[in-house]
């Protein structure tokens, strides 16, 4: 299976000045984590990380004798554009793929191997978590005006996986239409494509702010305490 980490991202939201995959967790970088993940998954055998160029020295010395084929792939301006380079960045024989963000260090490697398996027998799949929470809809003004039923609504995570083909194809008509999405899944919804979720649980979360990188101290620590 060949996956793609998209790691070309920002420290904006993070109020850091450098990439926030740079930054350190338990004195290692968010990336390294998301790389221990993804090194033990059995199903991953080729890995593009797709990045911005100024941090492409810095992620090359991070993958140096890494136990599986990894191929550094230059990023775009936004994740979509990132998402689509890394499709033309990988190998001609690839049929099938993973796309993962490279900021959920929490993923655990068996989720890769799930969503791979469900992606071989044919499905679009994507991980994500029940929400727990009550949702409000509101408008320009801060008004409610709609509570979704909570039983019917997930909050999306990656590993997302699709055939590569039709990755392209959506990527595609993405662009012809001037469609802008924050996943995948996305593309495929206004396809009309069925994706299918998997349930990866609530902590394979994406660490964006200063408060997801304590919360992502805690989780690694605990799990090297077991």
């Amino acid at each position: 299976m060949h996956l793609l980490i998209v790691a070309a991202g920002s420290g904006r939201r993070m109020g850091a000045d450098c990439n926030k995959l740079l930054l350190p967790v338990l004195d290692r970088p968010v990336l390294a984590w998301t790389f221990d993940a993804v090194f033990a998954a059995k199903s991953i055998s080729w890995v593009g990380v797709v990045g911005n160029p100024v941090d492409k020295q810095w992620i090359i010395e991070l993958i140096q004798g890494a136990p599986k084929d990894v191929k550094w792939i230059e990023g775009g301006k936004t994740r979509q554009e990132s998402v689509k380079n890394g499709l033309a960045g990988l190998p001609l024989d690839a049929k099938h793929v993973l796309v993962h963000d490279g900021a959920r260090c929490l993923v655990k490697s068996e989720i890769f191997d799930l969503c791979a398996e469900a992606v071989l027998e044919g499905q679009s799949v994507i991980a994500a978590t029940p929400v727990t929470d009550t949702i409000k809809r509101v408008d320009k003004k801060n008004l409610i005006f709609e509570t979704p039923e909570r039983d019917k609504l997930w909050a999306a995570q990656t590993p997302q996986g699709f055939s590569v083909n039709k990755l392209r194809e959506a990527h595609f008509i993405a662009e012809q239409e001037s469609w802008n999405v924050t996943d995948d899944a996305s593309l495929f919804e206004r396809l009309n494509w069925p994706v299918k979720v998997l349930d990866a649980g609530p902590s394979n979360i994406k660490v964006t702010t200063p408060f997801d990188l304590t919360i992502a101290e805690a989780l690694l620590s605990s799990r090297s305490e077991i």
